[in-house]
């Protein structure tokens, strides 16, 4: 949590040899060791989890699980068996079967990132365009509190924002009763500082996950996933403990006043070479495996001159990037790693690339919002999990989908053939351009009409005296 993931490792590898059948401290060593790029014994760490996970009823945390090769089965059992152990559904539940009556639908918006953070800055807009007259929405917030612009734009975008973060979970579980929220919507799923638990003890009637955690929860006590047809295709239903809602473009929110910095950054002023293709990935490096990596070096191999550019999350991942290129018999100096900055320096800086490669099995998901809403086209390949279909799901929404390729070889040979042929890349980027003002993925208005006919129609099914079941939600 202090991201000492150097010393954490060492305390993982110490505790293994003090004990080795330590199944369930597997998914944290990983995922250090995915942290610092450190890539010894990297397949079979992989496959021993998966093994632990399937025959030796280990758990993991699902969120480290992301980003692991595995299948969607794996997850929903990772999931699940998670759940299971750390979530149980409390004997105390708090809603029991009444039936509000209020004159908007009540939406309780659950999260510790009403902040700086990613989260917010996908659905601020979102929050803004809630059609007032028919929905009551409510942030329920352990989040920092500093007077950011974001902060107070967040506190003026709801009906109410009440702050939970000093109280205990049967405490917060209480309030979300009393406050009687028709449908609280979790925005954290398994990602850092959740609070499942309070989901367990069912405050709410209608419970929701969607956006912060890119999988099932395999919690019997969450009725609702927000997805689409290509996060979750319909045969993939199965694999989620959750009914599946389908929104019709995309099932990210966009927020359509994202500022870009005026500030024309040139290459010197971020360490790029003056000249030379700029491929980039600003994704967090423990998204980058062994295999990805291959495939970034070998089209730095067929295309001369170019350079990666990618996010330094510490100076120990990139020498050992920069080390793995080397071995891969590229030069260090053609990885290049930007510094974080401020979101609207973020986007500027984008202009100095020429192309987003995605990882895979972890895609960009925010990152690849950023960057399409930059100019920047995105390629991406198509996977099997959630997580690796959500850039996919963005170029789909964007009207670019042939920059999703159906396979890791087809990739390789897209960025290739991209970055040798300028004409076809400047018209992508043309298309990007006109698009970001019209296709639906920045269309904040329309994708809040679309979540609220969710809403409406997960209302109408929990008032007519329904179970929850899939939605598809129509254009």
């Amino acid at each position: 949590m202090l991201a000492r993931y150097h010393e954490a490792l060492a305390a993982y590898d110490r505790a293994v040899a003090l004990k080795p059948d330590q199944a369930d401290i597997e998914g944290y060593r990983l995922h250090a060791k995915s942290h610092l790029c450190d890539w010894d014994n990297f397949d079979a760490d992989c496959a021993q989890l998966i093994e632990s996970i399937r025959e030796r009823n280990a758990t993991t945390a699902p969120f480290l699980f992301c980003s692991v090769p595995s299948t969607a089965t794996d997850q929903l059992l990772c999931a699940t068996r998670w759940t299971a152990k750390n979530h149980p559904p409390s004997e105390n539940q708090r809603w029991r079967g009444e039936r509000y009556h209020h004159d908007r639908i009540r939406i309780g918006y659950f999260s510790s990132d009403f902040c700086n953070h990613a989260t917010s800055h996908l659905m601020a807009g979102m929050f803004e365009c809630h059609d007032r007259s028919k929905f009551e929405t409510v942030a329920i917030s352990w989040s920092p509190t500093d007077p950011t612009e974001m902060r107070r734009r967040l506190e003026a975008s709801f009906d109410r924002l009440v702050e939970v973060g000093d109280m205990k979970d049967d405490e917060v579980a209480d309030l979300i009763r009393r406050l009687e929220i028709d449908i609280l919507v979790d925005l954290k799923g398994f990602t850092g500082g959740s609070r499942t638990r309070v989901l367990g003890r069912r405050p709410a009637p209608i419970q929701v996950s969607y956006l912060g955690y890119p999988g099932t929860l395999g919690a019997p006590f969450v009725d609702y996933i927000i997805a689409d047809r290509t996060v979750i295709p319909d045969h993939h239903r199965e694999f989620y403990s959750e009914k599946v809602v389908a929104l019709p473009d995309t099932y990210q929110a966009n927020d359509d006043k994202r500022a870009i910095a005026d500030r024309i950054f040139t290459r010197g002023d971020v360490g790029l070479a003056p000249a030379g293709f700029v491929f980039c990935c600003f994704n967090n490096n423990y998204k980058i495996t062994p295999d990805m990596f291959d495939r970034w070096m070998r089209i730095l191999g067929r295309v001369e001159g170019s350079m990666l550019w990618l996010l330094e999350a510490s100076a120990e991942s990139a020498a050992n990037l920069r080390k793995e290129a080397v071995a891969r018999g590229v030069a260090a100096e053609r990885l290049v790693f930007a510094q974080r900055a401020s979101l609207p320096d973020h986007l500027a800086r984008h202009r100095l690339a020429d192309l987003f490669l995605d990882s895979t099995p972890y895609n960009a998901h925010t990152t690849a919002s950023d960057a399409l809403w930059a100019g920047l086209p995105v390629l991406t390949v198509l996977g099997e999990t959630f997580a690796s279909r959500v850039a996919a799901s963005l170029l789909h929404a964007v009207g670019l989908p042939e920059l999703i390729a159906e396979s890791p070889e087809a990739y390789e040979q897209m960025a290739v053939d991209l970055s040798i042929h300028p004409s076809r890349l400047a018209a992508l980027k043309t298309r990007l351009t006109a698009n970001r003002q019209t296709a639906p993925l920045f269309d904040t208005k329309r994708f809040t009409g679309h979540i609220e006919a969710a809403y409406t129609a997960m209302h109408e099914r929990h008032r007519a005296g329904l179970a929850p079941d899939h939605i598809v939600v129509p254009a």
